[in-house]
């Protein structure tokens, strides 16, 4: 048994169904919702945990997963690692307002003793000036707009979110419901769009 993740625009859902049925076999599906899941007659199963949950479900092959993935949604984005970050306003597919920007934080280091103890505190001084930025642009681009949120998509490093969430100012924000995802680099992700967060997300099983 081998599990893989598959990350399919929603445009491009309906055509992703019908090549994972030519491959496995007929498909059933099932929907509730939060989550759907396809099982293909070689029992090959692709499961999507909903995005924006709850769904409706449908009666159409995806079980609605399309158009609840594509319906109009104004959307703030907050990507954080350490050193990077990528703040956005999005109504629907169209990007209202955005920045990405990028702070030094030094990496690892093999010392040991006084050094590394220097080197760590560097390190942090460094991060919290870095997440201190990201905080300063979400308060700018997104709590002027926090009422018309439907969402708040967050991805990145557990730890930067949380500090940068933790910023007094941005109490309101962390009240909003949040879409997590899971990224390695905010400005490479963010570069994406609105696909970023409109697009579905499948665990899929080969038996």
């Amino acid at each position: 048994m081998s599990r893989r993740q598959v990350t399919v625009p929603a445009e491009r859902m309906a055509g992703w169904l019908e090549r994972f049925a030519t491959q496995h076999g007929p498909v059933s599906r099932r929907a509730t919702e939060v989550q759907v899941t396809f099982t293909a007659e070689d029992l090959t199963v692709a499961e999507c945990q909903v995005p924006f949950p709850p769904l409706a479900p449908a009666q159409s092959p995806d079980g609605g997963l399309t158009a609840h993935a594509l319906q109009p949604r104004r959307v703030g984005v907050l990507l954080v690692r350490k050193g990077s970050y990528a703040v956005g306003l999005f109504d629907g597919a169209d990007r209202v307002d955005s920045k990405v920007g990028q702070r030094h934080v030094q990496g690892r280091s093999a010392a040991g003793g006084w050094s590394q103890q220097r080197f760590a505190r560097r390190r942090a001084d460094q991060a919290k000036v870095a997440y201190a930025a990201a905080a300063d642009v979400a308060h700018r681009i997104l709590l002027p707009e926090v009422d018309t949120l439907d969402a708040l998509v967050v991805g990145g490093d557990d730890a930067a979110l949380k500090a940068v969430l933790d910023d007094p100012r941005l109490g309101r924000l962390r009240a909003v419901p949040q879409e997590r995802l899971s990224i390695q680099d905010p400005k490479r992700e963010f570069a994406r769009g609105a696909e970023l967060f409109r697009s579905v997300r499948l665990v899929v099983t080969d038996p």
